[in-house]
């Protein structure tokens, strides 16, 4: 019996493994618009049901290959990121916070609403089945596994990015120090919707790894919003590295957790231990923009 309790708490722990890297992907573009803009998007889930309402209707209703219909969910989303931040961030950037926690909000209820009215209440499903990995006694699933790989790829092609182009060295300079640059030649407006771009695509992104494990439906991002937002949070608001560190600790909390108790138990302690850090290190686990 205690050996099967191992092998079954080790395939907790590397699911966990593999559910941390798809809540880091999401809480670093989160963490990217929000290191370089200073405004946090509420609505950023809902862009992600966007993608996977997308991949759903492109692939299963017109027909097209699942990896073009990755593409067009990625491009899309990357483009409302940019229009988001064109007709909702640009006029309120200078405001009160309060004010663009309102406004994103405002387009959070939006967006489910309007998908509840075009799409539906049902919950629909992408119908790709994929087989897990066995290993021994230990059952891994082949759409995590592709998921993780996934979001660790993304997430080293985005560091190199931000290290090694002109661009990318803007963005992390900019996000340094917002007020200096511009006076050194830096156009701080399109930094700005280059950087929505980038987030939106990673929530796009994002939406094509969970429409692989998930049912989607207009309330979907009830489910990941407001985890991501914990996840960077708990890591230190803008800080790329700690989000990074704190979706590996939520994921552990939810899926250890619920291997002991209950799924429901899982995410109780997840965000119990959340409570208690806000007491004990309220800047979060790094704290500051990386």
């Amino acid at each position: 019996m205690a050996q099967f309790f191992d092998i079954f708490l080790l395939e907790a722990v590397l699911n966990g493994l593999l559910f941390g890297g798809v809540l880091a992907l999401l809480a670093l573009g989160l963490n990217l618009v929000f290191g370089v803009i200073d405004v946090v998007w509420i609505c950023y889930a809902e862009l992600m049901m966007i993608g996977m309402y997308t991949v759903y209707y492109l692939h299963n209703i017109y027909g097209l290959p699942l990896f073009v219909a990755f593409g067009a969910a990625v491009v899309l989303v990357g483009a409302l990121g940019m229009l988001l931040h064109v007709l909702v961030i640009r006029p309120v950037l200078n405001s009160e916070p309060i004010n663009q926690l309102l406004v994103t909000g405002g387009v959070l209820t939006f967006l489910q609403a309007a998908a509840t009215l075009a799409f539906g209440i049902e919950f629909k499903n992408l119908g790709v089945s994929m087989p897990s990995l066995l290993v021994g006694e230990i059952s891994l699933p082949w759409s995590r596994i592709a998921a993780a790989l996934t979001a660790v790829t993304a997430m080293g092609l985005l560091w190199l990015f931000l290290k090694k182009t002109y661009i990318g060295t803007a963005i992390r300079a900019i996000s340094q120090d917002r007020a200096i640059m511009p006076l050194m030649g830096v156009d701080a407006s399109r930094i700005y919707l280059t950087t929505s771009a980038i987030g939106g695509g990673l929530a796009g992104l994002g939406a094509c790894l969970l429409v692989l494990q998930y049912d989607v439906h207009p309330a979907i991002g009830l489910s990941f919003g407001p985890l991501t937002f914990m996840v960077c949070v708990l890591g230190g608001l803008g800080n790329m590295l700690g989000g990074f560190i704190a979706a590996f600790i939520f994921a552990q909390l939810i899926n250890v957790g619920g291997f002991v108790w209950s799924t429901e138990w899982g995410y109780v302690m997840a965000f119990g231990f959340f409570i208690v850090m806000m007491f004990v290190r309220p800047q979060g686990i790094l704290g500051g923009k990386s």
